[in-house]
Protein backbone atom coordinates (compact mmCIF):
# COMPACT_ATOMS: atom_id res chain seq x y z
CA UNK A 1 0.00 0.00 0.00
CA UNK A 2 1.58 3.55 -1.04
CA UNK A 3 -0.13 7.05 -0.39
CA UNK A 4 -0.07 9.85 -2.11
CA UNK A 5 -2.07 12.74 -2.49
CA UNK A 6 -2.69 16.86 -3.96
CA UNK A 7 -2.03 19.77 -1.59
CA UNK A 8 -3.78 23.12 -1.81
CA UNK A 9 -6.26 25.45 -0.33
CA UNK A 10 -9.00 25.41 -1.47
CA UNK A 11 -8.45 21.82 -2.77
CA UNK A 12 -11.86 20.45 -2.38
CA UNK A 13 -12.21 21.38 -6.29
CA UNK A 14 -9.59 18.94 -7.86
CA UNK A 15 -10.12 16.50 -10.71
CA UNK A 16 -6.26 15.16 -9.63
CA UNK A 17 -7.85 12.22 -7.58
CA UNK A 18 -9.59 11.07 -10.50
CA UNK A 19 -6.74 11.17 -12.42
CA UNK A 20 -4.62 9.25 -10.34
CA UNK A 21 -7.15 6.84 -8.33
CA UNK A 22 -8.38 5.97 -12.36
CA UNK A 23 -4.70 5.14 -13.12
CA UNK A 24 -4.41 3.15 -10.05
CA UNK A 25 -7.18 0.77 -11.18
CA UNK A 26 -5.61 0.38 -14.50
CA UNK A 27 -2.76 -0.39 -13.00
CA UNK A 28 -3.92 -2.85 -10.42
CA UNK A 29 -2.10 -0.90 -7.48
CA UNK A 30 -3.84 -0.62 -4.49
CA UNK A 31 -3.15 2.96 -3.56
CA UNK A 32 -4.56 5.35 -2.07
CA UNK A 33 -4.69 9.43 -3.11
CA UNK A 34 -6.28 12.18 -1.64
CA UNK A 35 -7.37 15.89 -1.23
CA UNK A 36 -5.01 17.69 1.29
CA UNK A 37 -6.43 21.12 2.28
CA UNK A 38 -2.99 22.62 2.74
CA UNK A 39 -2.01 26.39 3.12
CA UNK A 40 1.59 27.85 2.92
CA UNK A 41 2.64 28.00 6.53
CA UNK A 42 1.55 24.29 6.94
CA UNK A 43 3.51 23.16 4.26
CA UNK A 44 6.73 22.46 5.83
CA UNK A 45 5.62 20.23 8.46
CA UNK A 46 3.36 18.02 6.26
CA UNK A 47 6.30 17.55 4.00
CA UNK A 48 8.91 16.56 6.30
CA UNK A 49 6.48 14.56 8.25
CA UNK A 50 5.79 12.27 5.78
CA UNK A 51 6.22 7.99 6.52
CA UNK A 52 7.61 5.42 4.49
CA UNK A 53 4.25 4.63 2.94
CA UNK A 54 4.26 7.94 1.45
CA UNK A 55 5.38 7.90 -2.53
CA UNK A 56 4.59 11.90 -3.42
CA UNK A 57 2.03 14.71 -3.66
CA UNK A 58 0.77 17.02 -6.63
CA UNK A 59 0.72 20.53 -5.15
CA UNK A 60 -1.12 24.14 -6.89
CA UNK A 61 0.16 27.02 -6.38
CA UNK A 62 1.29 28.68 -4.34
CA UNK A 63 2.73 25.91 -2.43
CA UNK A 64 4.33 25.17 -6.27
CA UNK A 65 6.93 27.09 -4.96
CA UNK A 66 6.79 27.15 -1.62
CA UNK A 67 7.82 23.76 -1.51
CA UNK A 68 11.48 24.49 -3.37
CA UNK A 69 13.68 25.00 -0.57
CA UNK A 70 12.14 21.66 0.68
CA UNK A 71 13.60 19.79 -2.04
CA UNK A 72 16.66 17.60 -1.94
CA UNK A 73 16.71 17.46 -5.92
CA UNK A 74 14.96 19.64 -8.36
CA UNK A 75 14.94 18.70 -12.29
CA UNK A 76 15.90 21.35 -14.89
CA UNK A 77 12.49 22.26 -15.28
CA UNK A 78 11.93 23.17 -12.02
CA UNK A 79 14.81 25.76 -11.70
CA UNK A 80 13.78 27.37 -14.67
CA UNK A 81 10.20 27.76 -13.83
CA UNK A 82 10.64 28.38 -9.87
CA UNK A 83 7.65 25.92 -9.49
CA UNK A 84 7.44 22.17 -8.60
CA UNK A 85 4.07 20.74 -9.14
CA UNK A 86 5.19 17.25 -8.26
CA UNK A 87 7.11 15.97 -5.01
CA UNK A 88 8.22 12.66 -4.85
CA UNK A 89 9.64 11.25 -1.33
CA UNK A 90 12.04 8.71 -2.17
CA UNK A 91 15.33 6.89 -0.49
CA UNK A 92 17.47 9.55 -1.47
CA UNK A 93 15.05 12.37 -0.42
CA UNK A 94 12.51 15.12 -1.70
CA UNK A 95 12.44 15.27 -5.61
CA UNK A 96 10.56 17.99 -7.18
CA UNK A 97 9.56 17.93 -10.85
CA UNK A 98 7.37 20.11 -12.91
CA UNK A 99 4.90 18.19 -15.04
CA UNK A 100 2.85 20.98 -16.17
CA UNK A 101 5.22 22.00 -18.89
CA UNK A 102 4.59 18.44 -19.94
CA UNK A 103 0.91 18.46 -19.59
CA UNK A 104 1.32 21.62 -21.92
CA UNK A 105 3.20 20.33 -24.87
CA UNK A 106 0.99 17.22 -25.28
CA UNK A 107 -2.27 19.13 -24.65
CA UNK A 108 -0.85 21.36 -27.74
CA UNK A 109 0.70 18.47 -29.73
CA UNK A 110 -2.57 16.59 -29.86
CA UNK A 111 -4.04 19.44 -32.33
CA UNK A 112 -1.43 19.15 -34.16
CA UNK A 113 1.70 21.61 -34.43
CA UNK A 114 4.81 21.34 -36.67
CA UNK A 115 8.24 23.14 -37.64
CA UNK A 116 9.52 25.95 -35.47
CA UNK A 117 6.36 27.19 -34.16
CA UNK A 118 5.61 31.08 -33.25
CA UNK A 119 4.35 31.24 -30.07
CA UNK A 120 2.13 33.84 -27.89
CA UNK A 121 1.88 33.24 -24.25
CA UNK A 122 -1.26 35.19 -22.52
CA UNK A 123 -0.67 35.98 -19.15
CA UNK A 124 2.69 36.57 -16.99
CA UNK A 125 2.16 34.11 -13.72
CA UNK A 126 3.23 30.83 -12.15
CA UNK A 127 1.09 29.02 -15.22
CA UNK A 128 2.90 31.09 -18.02
CA UNK A 129 6.24 30.39 -16.96
CA UNK A 130 5.90 26.58 -17.72
CA UNK A 131 3.96 27.57 -20.94
CA UNK A 132 7.25 29.65 -22.05
CA UNK A 133 9.39 26.10 -20.88
CA UNK A 134 6.54 24.60 -23.08
CA UNK A 135 7.25 26.57 -25.58
CA UNK A 136 10.73 25.45 -25.93
CA UNK A 137 9.95 22.36 -26.08
CA UNK A 138 7.66 23.32 -29.10
CA UNK A 139 10.51 23.80 -30.81
CA UNK A 140 10.23 27.95 -31.04
CA UNK A 141 13.12 29.77 -30.13
CA UNK A 142 11.27 32.92 -29.03
CA UNK A 143 7.99 33.41 -27.25
CA UNK A 144 6.13 36.62 -27.27
CA UNK A 145 4.24 37.40 -23.68
CA UNK A 146 1.07 39.62 -23.52
CA UNK A 147 1.03 41.27 -19.75
CA UNK A 148 -0.98 43.06 -18.12
CA UNK A 149 1.75 44.26 -16.35
CA UNK A 150 4.89 43.85 -18.36
CA UNK A 151 6.77 45.44 -15.39
CA UNK A 152 6.18 42.43 -13.55
CA UNK A 153 7.86 40.06 -16.07
CA UNK A 154 11.17 39.26 -14.84
CA UNK A 155 10.49 35.87 -13.43
CA UNK A 156 9.03 35.04 -16.76
CA UNK A 157 11.98 36.19 -18.70
CA UNK A 158 14.26 34.47 -16.55
CA UNK A 159 12.35 31.61 -17.63
CA UNK A 160 13.00 32.14 -20.90
CA UNK A 161 16.47 32.76 -21.14
CA UNK A 162 17.05 29.66 -19.31
CA UNK A 163 15.37 27.96 -22.03
CA UNK A 164 17.40 29.49 -24.23
CA UNK A 165 14.21 31.80 -25.94
CA UNK A 166 14.93 34.73 -27.14
CA UNK A 167 11.65 36.64 -25.67
CA UNK A 168 9.95 39.65 -25.90
CA UNK A 169 6.69 41.98 -23.94
CA UNK A 170 4.24 43.47 -24.62
CA UNK A 171 1.50 45.19 -22.60
CA UNK A 172 -2.41 44.05 -22.58
CA UNK A 173 -4.19 46.53 -25.12
CA UNK A 174 -7.00 44.41 -25.28
CA UNK A 175 -9.46 44.43 -27.60
CA UNK A 176 -6.29 45.05 -30.35
CA UNK A 177 -4.28 42.43 -29.55
CA UNK A 178 -2.05 40.69 -32.25
CA UNK A 179 -3.11 36.76 -31.93
CA UNK A 180 -1.69 35.89 -35.68
CA UNK A 181 0.66 33.13 -34.09
CA UNK A 182 1.23 29.57 -34.89
CA UNK A 183 0.12 28.60 -31.01
CA UNK A 184 -1.39 30.94 -28.39
CA UNK A 185 -1.05 29.74 -25.09
CA UNK A 186 -3.51 31.35 -22.82
CA UNK A 187 -2.73 31.05 -19.04
CA UNK A 188 -4.56 33.40 -17.21
CA UNK A 189 -8.17 32.94 -15.17
CA UNK A 190 -11.38 32.20 -16.43
CA UNK A 191 -12.89 35.01 -18.07
CA UNK A 192 -10.04 36.75 -18.64
CA UNK A 193 -9.07 36.20 -21.93
CA UNK A 194 -12.76 36.21 -23.10
CA UNK A 195 -12.43 40.25 -23.99
CA UNK A 196 -9.85 39.09 -26.67
CA UNK A 197 -12.28 37.68 -28.84
CA UNK A 198 -12.54 40.57 -30.94
CA UNK A 199 -8.82 40.16 -31.99
CA UNK A 200 -9.09 36.36 -32.77
CA UNK A 201 -7.22 36.48 -36.59
CA UNK A 202 -9.29 35.36 -39.44
CA UNK A 203 -6.96 32.47 -39.89
CA UNK A 204 -6.10 30.82 -36.02
CA UNK A 205 -3.34 28.72 -35.41
CA UNK A 206 -3.38 26.52 -32.29
CA UNK A 207 -4.86 28.01 -28.59
CA UNK A 208 -4.17 26.02 -25.76
CA UNK A 209 -6.66 28.00 -23.05
CA UNK A 210 -5.74 26.11 -19.50
CA UNK A 211 -9.11 27.19 -18.20
CA UNK A 212 -11.56 23.78 -18.08
CA UNK A 213 -14.34 24.78 -16.62
CA UNK A 214 -17.62 25.96 -18.73
CA UNK A 215 -15.65 25.11 -21.86
CA UNK A 216 -15.34 26.13 -24.92
CA UNK A 217 -14.44 29.39 -23.12
CA UNK A 218 -16.05 32.78 -25.36
CA UNK A 219 -12.39 33.08 -26.68
CA UNK A 220 -12.33 29.04 -27.32
CA UNK A 221 -15.27 29.33 -29.12
CA UNK A 222 -14.53 32.10 -31.41
CA UNK A 223 -11.07 31.09 -32.17
CA UNK A 224 -12.80 27.58 -33.30
CA UNK A 225 -15.62 29.70 -35.13
CA UNK A 226 -12.65 30.86 -37.27
CA UNK A 227 -11.50 27.40 -37.65
CA UNK A 228 -9.12 27.63 -35.26
CA UNK A 229 -7.99 24.43 -33.41
CA UNK A 230 -8.12 24.69 -29.59
CA UNK A 231 -7.05 22.58 -26.62
CA UNK A 232 -8.61 22.86 -23.14
CA UNK A 233 -6.79 23.03 -19.81
CA UNK A 234 -8.53 19.48 -19.33
CA UNK A 235 -6.23 18.26 -21.55
CA UNK A 236 -3.53 19.90 -19.95
CA UNK A 237 -4.78 18.25 -16.54
CA UNK A 238 -5.05 15.39 -18.29
CA UNK A 239 -1.33 14.64 -19.41
CA UNK A 240 0.55 16.45 -16.47
CA UNK A 241 -1.14 13.86 -14.17
CA UNK A 242 -0.25 11.18 -16.22
CA UNK A 243 3.36 12.27 -16.14
CA UNK A 244 3.20 12.56 -12.59
CA UNK A 245 1.56 9.19 -12.12
CA UNK A 246 4.98 7.52 -14.51
CA UNK A 247 6.99 9.33 -11.96
CA UNK A 248 5.25 8.19 -8.56
CA UNK A 249 4.68 4.74 -9.79
CA UNK A 250 7.47 4.19 -12.21
CA UNK A 251 4.67 2.49 -14.70
CA UNK A 252 2.49 4.39 -17.71
CA UNK A 253 -0.86 4.60 -18.36
CA UNK A 254 -2.54 6.40 -21.45
CA UNK A 255 -4.75 9.33 -22.30
CA UNK A 256 -7.48 6.98 -23.64
CA UNK A 257 -7.42 5.14 -20.14
CA UNK A 258 -8.12 8.41 -18.00
CA UNK A 259 -10.12 10.57 -19.91
CA UNK A 260 -13.37 9.22 -20.11
CA UNK A 261 -13.31 9.29 -16.12
CA UNK A 262 -11.95 12.57 -16.09
CA UNK A 263 -14.14 13.82 -18.59
CA UNK A 264 -17.47 12.27 -16.88
CA UNK A 265 -15.86 14.07 -13.70
CA UNK A 266 -15.79 17.38 -15.03
CA UNK A 267 -19.06 17.56 -16.81
CA UNK A 268 -20.53 16.43 -13.23
CA UNK A 269 -19.15 19.78 -11.82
Amino acid sequence: MRRAAVLGHPIAHSLSPVIHLTAYDVLGLPWTYDRVDLTSDQLGEWVTSRTEEWIGASLTMPLKSDVLPMLDHADDLVLATGAANTVIFGPDGKSGFNTDVHGIVQAVAQVGISGSPTVLVIGAGATARSAVAAAARLGASRVDVLARRPQACADLVSTARACGLDVGISPWASPDADLGYDIVLSTVPAGVADTLVDSVPSLPGVLLDVVYQGWPTPFARAWQGHGGRAASGLEMLLYQGIEQIRLMTGRVVTADQIRPALMMAATQR
